[in-house]
């Protein structure tokens, strides 16, 4: 069983501890924050040290480490943190759900948290620190550039390139062959099917609330007799 360091006390952290202490061969050991942001002593039942002295405490010789934040800044944040933890000499580890489905020939680089139950095809290649949640599909010879973050229910077709930290919110769908810039924000429901240049927004308004409020609308409609 491997020991890593947890980087992060957030509800992400909280999701990734979960996983790797019920369902992993990791023992997470220790938690990690920057100083400014140390939640106390522990976290989780776990030891919480500032990042300036980690590995003094739980050196990289002998630990590796996870870093798991949100997609702040376009997951900016994470990027850097990681490049922090490398600098320092750890080994980031990924982690991949144990029925997560994933083929056998999909690559992935490290960093990477694909979580239970994601609908990924055959010759698929995801790049470092990339993050998949339950529900998400990428189509098959498809290609998910570093950094990026792909939520619940996320469809990216065939053969579609990804730059570099984008984002695609619930239901977010990118359409075949389409080819996306880096640091892309695709909104709940928003729909691609164009390539897009570097840092373009995909919004789909959202649904009108209808006039009725909802005990007039179960009279009016008669749900209540189905």
């Amino acid at each position: 069983m491997k020991q890593i360091v947890l980087f992060g006390t957030g509800k992400i952290a909280e999701v990734l501890l979960y996983f790797l202490r019920n369902e992993s061969d990791y023992e997470v050991v220790a938690c990690t924050v920057h100083r400014t942001f140390l939640p106390g002593d522990t976290w989780q039942s776990l030891p919480v040290v500032a990042f300036d002295e980690v590995e003094r405490l739980y050196p990289p010789a002998t630990h590796a480490m996870f870093v798991a934040l949100g997609y702040q800044e376009l997951n900016a944040l994470r990027a850097r943190t990681c490049a922090e933890a490398k600098e320092k000499g750890y080994a980031l580890v990924s982690y991949v759900h144990p029925q997560s489905g994933l083929p056998a020939d999909c690559e992935y680089g490290e960093n990477c948290f694909i979580m239970n139950n994601v609908l990924v095809h055959p010759r698929v290649r995801l790049g470092n620190n990339v993050f998949v949640w339950s529900g998400a599909m990428i189509g098959h010879h498809s290609t998910i550039g570093d950094h990026c973050w792909l939520t619940s229910c996320a469809n990216i077709s065939g053969v579609v390139t990804v730059g570099k930290s984008c984002f695609f919110a619930v239901n977010a769908t990118v359409g075949h062959n389409v080819v996306m810039g880096d640091e892309c924000f695709v909104g709940a429901n928003a729909l691609v099917t164009k390539c897009a240049e570097n840092r373009q927004v995909f919004l789909f308004e959202s649904t009108k609330p209808f006039r009725l409020d909802s005990h007039q609308f179960l009279r009016m409609s008669k749900f209540a007799d189905l």
